[in-house]
């Protein structure tokens, strides 16, 4: 509770007539004294009558002094002296709350001018020490893989080094695990002090809460002994609240920029449905290098070497390009997977990295599709001289991210691979050739007819092959 002194609380007005009309009332000699014998009211000399404390939470502020109702006006001062110290710690609660107010309607003011997490980070700290006695502060964030809390922002000794700390270990790291604000006002002396390159004697550490979870803390520091109060943790709690929405609304917005650049990447190859796939998974997608079931189409222009050598090169690139684009859209409305142009060649998957349903149907329903399409391109030279031979396999492959450290390409590797692009090099303008295994998955809802068979390189038996009829 606030100290309060008695001389002042006599010299108010208020309290000076109540205790004038109580002495004159009373037609007794009183007077007051403070705990150092000081008259503050009243009898000066030649004193007499009783001694009554004038106490407050059990501390002597003075006496009355006198006979009669000395001792209640003794009780009296005591009752005001308490709602005096009530006003005061009202009015300094009022304060701080206006402090803490203040604070949090600034910070919050600046941190929506920016989404960027380490300049969110850097706000909350400047802030802090703007309120908060400390020569160092640091806003650390958890890494929920590495489970360690590392440096996000700091100021001071903090600035550039800091020692990452695990999570559970360390003051910073068990305010972390508890979720409690601490105050350490003598550092060394505390055993879960971990001690680093700089000198810290007092500490104050809030940690970052969303809902009933830490995703780090904010520290402030100081060389020197300082003591940090109830007030400065108060205030330092508020804001690391503030500080925990922003920041994670700050990681929102870099995972958003992430995704969106993923998905922007992802769009060049497979069609929107399967990019929400692909975004929306659990982890039953994967880019990594795995064996997969999937329908391999190759599509390759017959005499395109021919063109290339009638066109000059701009034109021809503003066809190819023209080709590629309804190629692209049709396979892509068919749920497959632009794998790659090899030249004018196309290839694509179905079933990859997305699972298909009947992937081989959703092959030769794209295969036909794009002969079709490739007659009514508007580009009229393109629908008269572009003919494209298709290739069709299916089995399991292995597919994924395939390649050296410094260059991958999602591609498949494996017999069926091989085949499609066979059956391809061997088909007709506006032929589609299909091995086996899709006959055999189709055969009920396309027509054939046998191609014969061909041998394959590396291969010991020649594979059937059939065309669709369309």
């Amino acid at each position: 509770m606030s100290p309060i002194a008695l001389k002042r609380l006599i010299a108010k007005k208020e309290a000076r007539q109540v205790l004038g009309e109580l002495f004159q009332a009373m037609n007794t000699p009183l007077g007051i004294q403070d705990v150092g014998g000081e008259w503050l009211l009243g009898m000066a000399s030649g004193e007499a009558g009783g001694r009554y404390p004038i106490a407050l939470d059990g501390k002597i502020l003075g006496w009355v002094v006198g006979e009669g109702q000395a001792a209640a006006i003794a009780n009296l001062l005591g009752y005001l002296a308490k709602r005096e110290v009530e006003r005061k710690e009202l009015a300094r609660e009022t304060l701080e709350k206006y402090k803490e107010i203040n604070l949090l309607y600034k910070i919050s003011e600046r941190i929506a001018a920016t989404l960027e997490l380490e300049d969110v980070a850097q706000l909350v700290l400047e802030e802090a020490s703007k309120i908060i006695n400390a020569d160092s502060g640091s806003v650390m964030l958890l890494d929920p893989q590495t489970e360690q809390l590392d440096i996000l922002a700091a100021f001071g000794q903090e600035y550039p080094i800091k020692t990452p700390l695990k999570f559970k270990q360390g003051i910073a790291g068990i305010v972390a695990l508890t979720g409690r604000a601490e105050i350490v006002n003598d550092v060394t002396s505390d055993g879960r002090y971990l001690e680093g390159s700089n000198k810290v004697s007092s500490l104050i550490c809030a940690p970052l809460k969303i809902t009933d979870r830490a995703i780090g803390t904010i520290n402030l520091s100081s060389q020197s002994p300082v003591q940090y109060t109830a007030a400065d943790l108060k205030l330092l709690n508020a804001l690391a609240s503030q500080a925990a929405a922003a920041i994670e609304n700050a990681i929102l917005h870099e995972n958003k920029l992430k995704e969106e650049r993923i998905k922007s990447n992802l769009e060049r190859y497979v069609s929107d449905r399967v990019v929400r796939a692909i975004m929306d998974s659990t982890g039953e997608i994967s880019l990594n290098p795995t064996k997969k079931n999937v329908a391999i189409l190759f599509s390759d222009i017959r005499n395109f070497t021919t063109y290339c050598e009638e066109l000059e090169p701009e034109t021809i690139v503003q066809y190819l390009n023209e080709y590629f684009t309804h190629m692209v859209d049709v396979i892509f409305n068919h749920e497959g997977t632009v794998n790659k142009f090899v030249g004018d060649m196309i290839v694509a998957f179905f079933g990859a990295p997305s699972e298909v349903i009947d992937s081989e149907a959703k092959a030769i329903e794209t295969a036909i599709s794009m002969q079709k399409r490739l007659k009514t391109i508007p580009i009229s030279w393109i629908a008269e001289h572009f003919n494209t031979g298709i290739g069709i396999s299916s089995g399991r492959v292995v597919v994924g991210n395939i390649g050296s450290p410094s260059h991958m390409d999602y591609t498949a590797i494996g017999d069926e691979v091989n085949i499609a692009s066979r059956l391809q090099s061997i088909a007709k303008g506006g032929q589609i050739l299909v091995s086996r295994s899709i006959y055999k998955q189709t055969k009920k809802l396309f027509k054939f007819k046998e191609f014969g068979e061909i041998s394959l390189k590396g291969k010991k038996n020649a594979i059937e092959v059939f065309e669709v009829l369309y």
